[in-house]
């Protein structure tokens, strides 16, 4: 069996919407591959604790990653470390220890519940001191950009995942408009690509 894992971004959840599109398409076009969401803590020692227990559960599968946001960075992180197959990055976090670091002591609030979390200098070392230096399997690697993400700047990722597929796309936003359409292609690159 197939496990598609699908990890959301800082403050979102299970219930974001790219998750849910990827969940109904797969049970109507590949129910034989088991959709996992997991609710992540946007505490970084918090959450590499639950995706690591949670691939462990499957190391006899094969398992595909999808990451948006700082989702892409774990996924990124969960390839490198040998525990999935291949990962889809949609407008990923590359470098959250240089992002964050200018948002220490600032308090967030889940998108989708009442959490709050406020990240301290611990965590953004915790973010660097695991973030991957280069790519030991670009290939295994689909990026997807849109360049008009009001929160990251696109060209790091496009930097960062040089040997990598990638889909450039002009316009769009962070949540990356029209994802859902480019499903069976997600598809066909983790099966077959």
């Amino acid at each position: 069996m197939a496990v598609l894992l699908y990890i959301h971004g800082f403050l979102s959840s299970p219930n974001s919407i790219k998750a849910k599109q990827t969940k109904a398409w797969l049970a109507v076009h590949h129910p034989e591959i088991k959709f996992i969401c997991p609710t992540l803590s946007s505490y970084p020692e918090l959450a590499k604790a639950a995706l690591d227990t949670l691939v462990d559960t499957y190391k006899d599968e094969t398992i595909y990653a999808v990451g948006s946001s700082l989702g892409g960075f774990w996924s990124t992180y969960l390839l490198e470390k040998g525990k999935v197959n291949k990962a889809v990055l949609i407008n990923p976090a590359v470098s959250p220890h240089i992002f964050f670091a200018s948002h220490v002591g600032q308090e967030f609030k889940s998108f989708y519940s009442d959490e709050r979390y406020c990240l301290s200098q611990r965590d953004i070392d915790f973010f660097a001191k695991i973030a991957p230096v280069t790519l030991l399997s670009p290939e295994s690697y689909w990026l997807m950009v849109q360049s008009e993400d009001e929160t990251l700047d696109y060209r790091w990722a496009v930097e960062a995942y040089q040997g990598s597929k990638q889909l450039v796309e002009e316009g769009g936003s962070h949540a990356f408009e029209g994802y859902e359409k480019h499903l069976p292609e997600m598809l066909e690159f983790f099966l077959n690509g």
